[in-house]
């Protein structure tokens, strides 16, 4: 797993202390498969999945099975889902294998397309990208709250999403509260 450290919130100690507690983990991640086949059965054990942010959630993602088969399995075991920026591309793996899209209704909060387009003239990134994520997800039913990179956030039923690396801190806060309220 690779973190886009300039996001990274280095003032916040205990964010940092979490960081560190788990660096090992995040360098040698189980893979997403074997959680896949292994761990499904212990709803019990998870209170949410988090799907991370950045432009690789949009590379590979939507098309991989395993990713459509967790985020099925949270809906259906009843569990938070909360994701960032780009994350909601992860969102499209639930229509594989001819299921409907799981998210058709929802709000959410996204990274805009328009914003993806400008990147490659001011220098983050080298090329276009091949798709867009929100009006992708806009065209299957969803409602977006955002129209630019900024600090909007979204909660609708168990589906917690923010619209860019500066909801980071918004996000944080949302699902701790949304979380702690809901396994009192």
């Amino acid at each position: 797993m690779v973190f886009e450290q300039w996001a990274f919130p280095y003032d916040d100690e205990n964010v940092k202390g979490i960081y560190d507690a788990y660096k090992l983990n995040f360098e040698q991640p189980t893979s997403l498969k074997s959680f896949v086949e292994t761990s499904l059965s212990e709803v019990d054990s998870y209170a949410a999945v988090f799907v991370p942010g950045g432009h690789g959630s949009m590379l590979g993602i939507p098309e991989d099975n395993n990713v459509g088969k967790l985020l099925n399995w949270a809906h259906q075991s009843d569990l938070f889902t909360l994701s960032i920026c780009h994350g909601p591309g992860s969102f499209l793996s639930t229509m594989l294998n001819g299921k409907p899209f799981l998210y058709k209704g929802y709000r959410m909060a996204v990274f805009p397309d328009s914003v993806d387009k400008m990147t490659p003239m001011i220098g983050y990134l080298p090329g276009h990208m091949p798709c867009g994520v929100s009006e992708r997800l806009k065209d299957l039913g969803v409602e977006l709250v955002n129209t630019k990179a900024d600090k909007s956030v979204c909660l609708d039923r168990k589906l917690i999403t923010g619209a860019s690396p500066l909801a980071s801190n918004e996000l944080g806060k949302l699902a701790a509260h949304t979380l702690l309220k809901e396994l009192k």
